[in-house]
C-alpha cells in the first residue's frame, strides 16, 4: 500500500465528513423537489405539448432568491428529454448573468447545433441565420430556459424579440421559451409586443418557510454527509436563519455546506451549532465586501475618513467630523467634494447597508447629532477599499496631528 506524502497528507488520511458536498450547491438538481409539486406539475402541463411535436406556450417564472426556479426547470427539461413519446425535444440551459449579450445568446445557441461561431466579430443577423438554419435541419420542438432573463434584457431586448418570432422563420423545427426571473418588475422594460409573446404563461414561485427548508435540508443532508456527523440543532438552526432571509433554500444550503467545511477543516467529527454560527458570519462577511467593492467612490471616501477617525481614536465620529476629514481626502484623489448635506445622505445609506452604524444622540439644548462607528472590522475594511486603483494613494495617508475635523 501506498504512503501519501506531502502537503496534502494528512488529508488523504482523514475519513471526511462529507459524501459528496456538490448535493449542496446550487447547481446540483435533485431527483426530488420537495414543496414545489404544484409548480412541477404546472409547468410540465405547459411544456406537454412538445411531446407530440407541438409547440408549448412561452412561460416567465417569477420568484425570489431560492425559491427553487431553476431546480424545478431543469428537473422538468430533464423529464421531458427523457420522456419516450417519440417526438425529438431538447432543452438548452442558458445563465444570463454569464450570457448577457445577443451576440453571446446566439453564438451559445448555434454551438448547441455544432455550429462553429467565434466569440466576437460576426455580424449577428449572421449568427442568428446560423442558429436558425441549425435549428431547422430537422423535425424536432427545442425549449430554451434563459435564467436570470432580467440581467439581458437591461442590454436590450433585441434577442428576445428575435427568438420569440422565431417560429415565423421556422419550416419543421419548433421553439419555446422560459424565462426565469427574481425581478417581478423586469418586464415594465420590455418592448409590449416582445412582453405579450414571451409572458404567455406565468408562474409564481413562493417563499419557503422554515418548516419546508427543513424538509429539503434534510432531503440533502442525507446525500451529502456520512451518517451521524449533524448534531440534531444543526438543520432546524440552518432553516431558522434561512427563513429569516425571505425564505432562501440556496442560503439554507450554502450555510449548511459551509458549515461541513469549517468543521472539516477544524478536524472535528461533528457539525455543530457553532460551526453553523460561524457559516453565517462568513456568508455574511462575503456579501459585505461584496456590497462594499461595488460601492461609488465618494462613498468609499466617506468610509475611509470615517477609518481614518477610529484610527485615530476620535472620541465621538459624528456627520461633521467625518466631512472634515473627507475634504482632506478628496484632493488626494482628484475628486470633487460634494456638499455636507450629500454626504449626511450617503452616511445613512451605508448605515442602511450595514457597513456602519448610527446612533442619534441628544446634546440637550445643542440640539441632537450622529454618532457613527464601523460594522466591518477596521483592518479587513482598510484592505478592501485600497483594493480600488483611485484610492490606492490613501494608503501612505496620515492625519496632521492638530487637524480639526470640524465641529461636533
Amino acid at each position: 500500500m501506498t504512503t501519501s506524502s506531502g502537503l496534502f497528507a494528512s488529508f488523504v488520511g482523514q475519513g471526511g465528513i462529507f459524501r459528496s458536498r456538490d448535493v449542496l450547491r446550487p447547481t446540483y438538481t435533485p431527483k426530488e423537489l420537495p414543496h414545489r409539486e404544484e409548480q412541477i406539475q404546472e409547468l410540465a402541463s405547459v411544456l406537454a405539448p412538445a411531446l407530440h411535436g407541438e409547440t408549448p406556450s412561452n412561460v416567465l417564472i417569477y420568484g425570489k432568491t431560492g425559491t427553487g426556479k431553476t431546480a424545478v426547470a431543469k428537473y422538468v427539461g430533464k423529464e421531458l428529454e427523457e420522456a419516450d413519446a417519440g417526438s425529438a425535444c431538447s432543452v438548452i440551459y442558458l445563465n444570463c448573468e454569464v450570457v448577457d449579450t445577443q451576440y453571446r445568446v446566439l453564438a451559445h445557441l448555434a454551438r448547441h447545433f455544432d455550429k462553429d461561431i467565434p466569440m466576437t466579430g460576426w455580424p449577428t443577423d449572421q449568427v442568428y441565420s446560423e442558429f436558425r438554419n441549425a435549428l431547422d435541419e430537422k423535425k424536432r420542438v427545442v425549449v430554451i430556459m434563459l435564467d436570470e432573463v432580467d440581467k439581458l434584457v437591461r442590454k436590450g431586448d433585441d434577442v428576445l424579440y428575435n427568438l420569440s418570432r422565431i417560429n415565423s422563420d421556422l419550416v419543421q423545427a419548433r421553439v419555446s421559451l422560459i424565462g426565469i426571473s427574481n425581478d417581478l418588475k423586469f418586464t415594465e422594460f420590455l418592448d409590449p409586443r416582445v412582453k405579450s409573446s414571451l409572458g404567455e404563461d406565468e408562474i409564481i414561485f413562493p417563499p419557503y418557510n422554515a418548516e419546508q427548508i427543513q424538509d429539503i435540508l434534510e432531503q440533502r443532508a442525507e446525500l451529502a454527509f456520512r451518517p451521524g456527523v449533524l448534531a440534531d440543532d444543526v438543520i432546524p438552526l440552518c432553516a431558522a436563519f434561512a427563513a429569516r432571509e425571505h425564505g432562501d433554500a440556496r442560503r439554507a444550503l450554502d450555510l449548511l455546506r459551509i458549515a461541513g467545511e469549517i468543521a472539516e477543516r477544524a478536524r472535528s467529527q461533528m457539525i455543530t451549532e457553532e460551526h453553523v454560527k460561524a457559516a453565517r458570519d462568513k456568508i455574511e462577511q462575503d456579501r459585505v465586501e461584496e456590497v462594499i467593492k461595488t460601492l461609488p467612490t465618494q462613498s468609499k471616501l466617506v468610509l475611509y475618513s470615517i477609518l481614518l477617525l477610529e484610527e485615530q481614536a476620535a472620541r465621538n465620529i459624528t456627520t461633521s467630523t467625518v466631512y472634515g476629514m473627507y475634504k482632506q481626502l478628496c484632493p488626494l484623489v482628484e475628486a470633487d467634494s460634494l456638499t455636507h448635506r450629500r454626504i449626511t445622505d450617503l452616511i445613512a445609506e451605508l448605515d442602511m447597508l450595514g457597513i456602519l452604524h448610527t446612533v442619534v444622540i441628544s446634546k440637550g439644548r445643542y440640539g441632537r447629532t450622529k454618532e457613527i462607528s464601523l460594522s466591518v472590522h477596521p483592518p479587513k475594511l482598510k484592505s478592501i477599499l485600497l483594493q480600488d486603483y483611485r484610492l490606492k494613494d490613501l494608503a501612505s495617508f496620515s492625519v496632521p496631528t492638530q487637524a480639526r475635523f470640524g465641529p461636533l
